[in-house]
């Protein structure tokens, strides 16, 4: 029987690394380690087998009614102005948000920029006080704007009388903020242009003039050109919605260009369209189309603006009109389009908020605070298409996570090999234990894990059964409200875990993030535990200690951790009891961290997944192997294997082919012997245990043999990725690779599919993964080709 586990370890040091797990069975086991240690675990999920991959989806609590309606109802007002920085003829203005609670000074003054064809609407939020509404004001307030927004998104008014027959003041649960236009500055009693939303509302009561040359018929009735101008209207033998913006001199017997060339009356243009006008001679009209509403949050494509610029104005008959909204402006109709991306960046980072309200709420991390962005940043994953997502944190908290972890582990069990070590490590720090205990934080109800759909936008005040709420505690002060659930995978659990751990470190620092990591359950410490050492070694008699302190500029206190760290497995002698493998253990952890940390804070406005890919092209085995032999440390090993002193000569004469300039990237056609790069890490690992888990003297002492480390202008994808990623842009199919080994060659072919095209190569290697590399190579090169020549 299988069983994985989440490790409990109880520390003689009295530091616990607590990481109990909810097990669907709640079963629990008890095991002994090395005859001293007690181990406690649970069955934790793994996979989809006992995770639940249903989770819910959170609703912030500032947007939604949760108190009984009373004759009078306090808002909270929130002027959001906006200023274009794209060139448009219709303005963009200032609109009032009204909620019922308040929404916190960092994000009561919100700015956020939305991307526009040629440009970028700047937005900011600011707080201006509160105000007391009547029951007949919210039902006017949301009157006025479901119909905005259920035309806008609609186009039609198949759904819009259905709303506003639903429309009242009930005490569901129910998403509860108010979108207004802004007075201008001539109404200066109110911020809330109130004469437009009641005026407006109210276009049953037409308007008549005693001159009846200044009223026209509509399907509505008669009524005053002056209530038809500044109007939304709907044209039933077409089915679209315009905004009448002025008067034109031109009537149903005008002639009309049409694009053949042909000229004729209107009267005779609709009269083929089988509708017979009866007032031709009253004035057409000048109407725009309605604005098609975009995810502004990722910007829309050139194809979708030229389209949408297309036929932007028609004439229309007003006999053909029914008025849907009047007065109201086109610029009001414009800006409005805006709104909806602009409240789903609200409403995310108020999710956002929430999450960092419910950590803070613990007593030991009151003073744990982060910008809510960053929290935002850290639970928004790559699929919401935004410009920006979690990777970057996450790749920093994964690296400070296996760095804690390991020291913990390292100074805890100081008779545990490599092995141990590791097998514990990843116990802890696996994509399995993080969702177990994100879930039992519950985490998985904030994370944004989808792009913005226009579609699937809750209009605020519409009723409807499908945007029932239901309230969930997140803890004795909190609560949230669950609008139903959506598939998350277990990993994504994960990786947001790690990405708040990178967030915490990012902003606060180290103890910021050991704050975050014990208030989930994992419980380290970066204090320095002296252990020890009782070897009967002359270090002076083994190694050049001379020589391997002045390389790594730094004086061991104990240079028999010289000897350890330079000994492979294969070395045996009494007086040296273990091996490298231990500060290998400890050494790549720290590298992996210091140099991801390094990367992060050197270029941090790197685009979101390049910190990633600059970590992996230094972090990696061929990258400290090349750093090796420039410093000529393979011939400082401690061995006694005739395989492993043959496998080293053949790397140097590889590496002697390549170019000595770089210690990263993926050139190399031929595999690195991996003690070469281990005792890179062994070395990291002694420096760091000598000299107290000081980090910096590490990196000082490492980083001049890693140099020169990769930059922005440097870094390569590794082909195997870059291969992948084409694939998935351009579309190809990329076919599982064929493998098979031979007489210790392993050979790889690559496959890939391309508009009709086989794309194939075949590379060989006594190591696979280097085999697969330069397969994906040459046919990366060769769709390459194909691309700059189309």
């Amino acid at each position: 029987m299988s069983l994985n586990l989440s490790v409990g370890v109880t520390l003689s040091v009295g530091v616990t690394l607590s990481l109990q797990a909810k097990s669907h069975r709640g079963t629990a086991l008890t095991m002994e380690i090395d005859g001293q240690q007690e181990l406690s675990a649970s069955p934790v999920p793994f996979g989809n087998e006992a995770y639940n991959d249903e989770q819910p989806s959170y609703i912030p609590p500032q947007l939604v009614n949760c108190c009984s309606n009373t004759s009078e109802i306090m808002y909270h007002c929130y002027l959001i102005e906006m200023k274009q920085k794209f060139s448009c003829d219709i303005p963009v203005n200032d609109v009032v948000l009204l909620t019922r609670s308040e929404l916190g000074s960092e994000i009561g003054s919100l700015q956020l920029e939305l991307f526009v064809e040629g440009g970028c609407l700047s937005v900011n939020f600011r707080h201006v006080g509160g105000v007391h509404l009547t029951a007949e004001q919210v039902l006017l307030s949301r009157r006025y704007q479901v119909t905005l927004f259920r035309v806008l998104l609609d186009h039609n008014l198949n759904k819009l009388t259905e709303a506003l027959d639903k429309l009242c003041l009930g005490d569901n649960l129910e998403i509860d903020y108010l979108m207004l236009p802004a007075a201008g500055i001539d109404q200066r009693h109110s911020i809330i242009d109130w004469v437009s939303v009641n005026i407006c509302v109210d276009h049953i009561n037409h308007t008549l003039l005693e001159d009846h040359a200044h009223n026209v018929w509509t399907i509505n009735g008669w009524i005053c050109t002056c209530k038809l101008l500044n109007s939304l209207v709907y044209t039933p033998h077409n089915g679209h919605v315009y905004c009448i913006t002025g008067t034109l001199e031109l009537n149903g017997n005008s002639l009309l260009n049409l694009r053949g060339g042909e000229v004729i009356t209107y009267k005779k243009y609709y009269e083929q369209l089988g509708i017979q006008l009866s007032f031709e001679q009253e004035p057409l009209f000048k109407a725009r189309h309605i604005f098609k509403v975009h995810n502004y949050l990722q910007g829309c494509s050139r194809k979708q603006r030229k389209k949408e610029s297309r036929n932007t104005y028609v004439e229309l008959p007003p006999e053909l009109c029914t008025i849907i909204m009047s007065p109201v402006s086109i610029s009001t109709v414009y800006t409005f389009s805006f709104v909806p991306s602009i409240m789903h960046r609200l409403e995310s980072l108020l999710v956002a908020y929430n999450l960092k309200r419910m950590h803070l709420e613990s007593d030991y991390c009151t003073q744990n605070d982060i910008p809510t962005f960053k929290v935002l940043e850290a639970i928004t994953t790559k699929k919401c298409q935004e410009n920006f997502h979690l990777e970057s944190l996450e790749t920093l908290g994964d690296s400070f996570l296996k760095y804690a972890a390991s020291q913990q582990l390292f100074k805890t069990y100081h008779n545990d090999n490599e092995g141990l070590l590791s097998l514990k490590r990843e116990q802890i720090i696996s994509n399995a234990n993080l969702c177990s205990i994100g879930c039992g934080r519950k985490i998985p109800g904030f994370i944004r894990n989808e792009s913005f759909d226009l579609k699937r936008w809750i209009i605020p005040g519409e009723r409807s059964g499908s945007n029932s709420l239901n309230e969930e505690l997140l803890s004795e002060k909190l609560k949230i409200y669950v609008l139903g659930r959506r598939k998350l995978e277990h990993k994504t659990v994960a990786d947001v875990v790690e990405a708040l751990i990178g967030a915490f470190l990012s902003t606060g620092g180290e103890k910021s993030a050991l704050l975050f990591l014990s208030w989930i359950g994992i419980k380290v410490d970066f204090e320095f535990i002296p252990h020890e050492r009782h070897l009967n070694l002359h270090p002076e008699e083994l190694v050049n200690v001379g020589y391997l302190e002045s390389l790594l500029n730094y004086k061991f206190r104990d240079t028999s951790l010289l000897v350890e760290a330079l000994t492979h497995g294969s070395y045996t002698l009494p007086d040296i009891p273990r091996c490298y493998q231990r500060l290998e253990f400890l050494g790549d952890a720290v590298l992996d961290y210091l140099i991801t940390l390094h990367l992060y804070k050197t270029y941090p406005r790197m685009s979101p997944g390049l910190l990633t890919d600059m970590r992996a092209a230094s972090v990696n085995n061929d990258c400290y192997a090349r750093s090796s032999i420039k410093a000529e440390l393979h011939k400082h090993i401690l061995h006694s294997s005739q395989g492993l002193g043959k496998h080293i000569i053949e790397t140097v004469n590889s590496f002697e082919k390549l170019s000595s300039e770089s210690t990263f990237g993926w050139e190399s056609e031929t595999s690195f012997s991996k003690v070469l790069g281990d005792i890179v890490e062994s070395l990291a690992g002694a420096i760091l245990l000598d000299s107290g888990y000081n980090k910096d003297i590490v990196f000082q002492s490492i980083r001049p043999l890693l140099e020169p480390l990769v930059t922005t202008e440097t870094v390569m994808l590794h082909p195997v990725r870059e291969l992948t990623e084409l694939c998935q842009k351009e579309h190809y199919t990329m076919r599982e690779p064929i493998r098979s080994r031979s007489n210790g060659v392993c050979s790889v072919t690559i496959e890939v599919e391309a508009d009709g095209f086989i794309y194939k190569h075949t590379s060989t290697s006594s190591d696979k993964k280097i085999a697969k590399k330069l397969a994906c190579r040459e046919v990366l090169k060769s769709l390459k080709e194909r691309i700059s020549t189309k």
